[in-house]
C-alpha cells in the first residue's frame, strides 16, 4: 500500500483574516512539505494544475522539479495535468525533464479537467471536451511508447515520423488516468492498461467498489494483467493527535474552499454538520488523529482494493505549521500502522 499527499497548492482567502497568500510564497511552502514527506518515509507527492486566483499550481512540473532538487526517494506526479487544454509533445518533454532532475522517480496523472478555466485560456473548445482528451491521451501514449512518433489527429498539427526528446530515465513514464468516478473513465483506462486515480471527496467510499470491479473487468477483456494495473484513491484529509482538534483545525479552511467552489457550480452550502457526517467511518473525509486515519485507509483497501492513497491536504489555506505536523504525523504515524496491517492481511489472504 503506497501512501502520498497531493495538493493543488490553494491560496484561498484565510478564513480567519480573510488576507490572501502570494502565491510565490504558498509554491515555496509546498516545496518544503514535500521534502518532509521524503524525510519521513511517505512514497509520493501529487501537484494538481489549476489555472485560476485561488491557486498556484499552473505549472505542476515546475514545483515538482524544484522539490526533485531536495528530495531523494519520494515519487513526484501531477495531480491532475489537464491533458485535453495541453499539448502531449510538451506534457512529455516536462515530466522527461523531471525524471532526469530526480533520477527516475515522475509519474503523470491525467484528466480531462473538472474545473475547465483552462479551455478557454488555452483556445479550446468545450463542446470538444471528450475528443481532446481522447486524442491527445493516444498521441501522449504513443511519445511515451517510442523515440519516433508519427501521428495525426483533428485538434492538433500531425508529427510525421519526428523523434521527442529528452527521454525519461525510466523506460516509460508512469501514466494515471483520474478520473471523478465516472464508469466510462474506468472502462477507458482498463481497456488502455493504464493505471486508476479516483477522486473520493463525497458519500461512502465503499460505493467505488463497483467502478474498480468494472474497471478490472475492461482490463482483463482487453488482456491486460491486473498484477500491474495499480489502484489509488484522493481524498481529503488532515492528521492531528487528537481527532477532535483535527476537525476543528480542519473545518474552517476546508469550509471556505469548498463553499467558493459550490457556489460556482450551485452546491448546496458546505457546513459543519456535512463535514462531521463525513469524517465518520463510512465517509470521505480522513480527519483525526493516527489511528482513526490509518483504520479507514485499511477499510478502504480491503473493500475497495486500493493499492495506493493520497490524502489531498490542505484543502484552502492553512497554516503552514500546521501542514507541517501533520504530515509528520502521517509518514511516523499513519503509514506504519497501514502498512503492518495491510502486509498481514494480504498474508492471509494469500494463504
Amino acid at each position: 500500500m503506497e501512501l502520498g499527499i497531493s495538493t493543488f497548492v490553494e491560496t484561498t482567502p484565510d478564513p480567519v483574516t480573510g488576507e490572501k497568500m502570494p502565491h510565490d510564497q504558498r509554491i515555496r511552502e509546498v516545496i518544503k512539505e514535500i521534502r518532509l514527506a521524503d524525510q519521513v518515509g511517505l512514497d509520493i507527492y501529487g501537484v494538481g494544475e489549476h489555472h485560476r486566483a485561488d491557486y498556484a499550481a499552473s505549472a505542476p512540473a515546475m514545483i515538482l522539479a524544484g522539490a526533485a532538487t531536495q528530495t531523494k526517494r519520494i515519487r513526484l506526479t501531477s495531480a491532475v495535468t489537464v491533458l485535453s487544454s495541453d499539448d502531449p509533445v510538451r506534457v512529455f518533454q516536462d515530466f522527461a525533464t523531471l525524471d532526469g532532475i530526480s533520477n527516475g522517480r515522475a509519474e503523470l496523472m491525467v484528466g480531462r479537467g473538472s474545473f475547465i478555466e483552462s479551455f478557454p485560456l488555452f483556445g479550446y473548445d468545450l463542446n470538444d471536451y471528450d475528443q481532446l482528451f481522447a486524442e491527445k491521451l493516444e498521441l501522449l501514449l504513443a511519445i511515451n511508447r517510442s523515440e519516433t512518433v508519427n501521428w495525426s489527429g483533428k485538434h492538433r498539427p500531425a508529427i510525421d515520423h519526428l523523434p521527442i526528446y529528452p527521454r525519461p530515465v525510466q523506460d516509460q513514464l508512469p501514466i494515471w488516468i483520474a478520473s471523478g468516478g465516472t464508469r466510462s473513465s474506468a472502462i477507458r483506462a482498463g481497456e488502455l492498461g493504464l493505471p486508476l486515480v479516483l477522486a473520493i471527496i463525497g458519500g461512502n467510499p465503499e460505493h467505488f467498489a463497483p467502478i474498480v470491479e468494472q474497471y478490472k473487468r475492461a482490463a482483463v477483456q482487453a488482456g491486460h494483467d491486473l498484477m500491474n494495473l495499480p489502484i489509488a484513491s484522493h481524498s481529503h484529509g488532515f492528521v492531528w493527535n487528537d481527532s477532535e482538534e483535527a476537525a476543528d483545525l480542519f473545518f474552517p479552511s476546508t469550509q471556505a474552499s469548498l463553499n467558493i467552489i459550490g457556489k460556482e457550480r450551485g452546491w448546496s452550502f458546505y457546513s459543519r454538520e456535512s463535514f462531521d457526517s463525513a469524517r465518520q467511518f463510512n465517509g470521505a473525509l480522513y480527519v483525526g488523529d493516527p489511528q482513526t486515519v490509518a483504520e479507514k485507509i485499511i477499510h478502504l483497501r480491503k473493500t475497495v482494493g486500493m493499492t495506493r492513497f493520497f490524502l489531498h491536504m490542505p484543502v484552502g489555506t492553512m497554516p503552514h505549521d500546521q501542514v507541517m505536523t501533520a504530515i509528520e504525523l502521517y509518514g511516523t504515524k499513519v503509514a506504519p500502522i497501514v502498512r503492518r496491517e495491510i502486509a498481514q492481511w494480504e498474508k492471509n489472504q494469500a494463504k
